[in-house]
């Protein structure tokens, strides 16, 4: 007598190999997130050297590499730092429909950040949450802002929040563009490469 697990694990069965030859047949899923919102942040996407910034033509100090990319289907966008001191981090980057804004996770070792926001009138994309140091057990206010430049270059500034509601900036980065770095051969030394 057939038990009705061993009906259910051969229907199981069955139907995996169905969707693996009727996958194979099929043509690729076209792009699911396509156009707004889903492309706000499609500024951001490439292979960047970060610097610091300077007053003068050229960037500051090296800070690090960072590579964005736009994956499953143009809904999901990745971020992988590399740090000029060999620190990392990776974030994960959506626009929540759930919610109408885009929502950015980061975890990297000893920091979290979970934030939310959108494009600002001059195209900047801001998010607002909180950051969390996991060492300290620690908690702030935090605020992300990444403005595309006129010359293909992205600045970001992150600032930190206090009880008063007044905002210090804590850290400022330059993006360009590696494959346009003038600097790149410096960059890739920095990096050990």
């Amino acid at each position: 007598m057939v038990s009705a697990k061993s009906v259910l694990i051969a229907a199981s069965f069955g139907l995996l190999a169905t969707s693996s030859s009727v996958a194979q047949t099929a043509s690729p899923t076209p792009d699911a997130c396509v156009g707004a919102p889903w492309d706000a942040f499609d500024f951001w996407v490439g292979t960047w050297n970060v610097y610091a910034p300077d007053s003068g033509d050229t960037p500051g100090p090296y800070l690090g590499h960072n590579e964005i990319r736009r994956i499953n289907g143009g809904c999901l966008v990745t971020e992988h730092w590399v740090g000029a001191s060999g620190n990392v981090g990776d974030s994960l980057n959506v626009h929540d429909p759930l919610v109408g804004e885009w929502r950015q996770v980061w975890m990297s070792n000893g920091w979290y950040i979970d934030y939310t926001g959108g494009l600002d009138d001059d195209g900047a994309m801001v998010l607002t949450g909180e950051a969390y140091t996991i060492p300290t057990d620690t908690r702030a206010p935090l605020r992300g802002t990444w403005t595309p430049n006129a010359d293909g270059t992205v600045t970001q500034r992150f600032e930190q929040g206090d009880p008063e509601g007044n905002w210090t900036t804590v850290f400022v980065g330059l993006y360009v563009p590696e494959s346009d770095d003038p600097r790149a051969a410096e960059a890739a030394t920095a990096r050990g490469e």
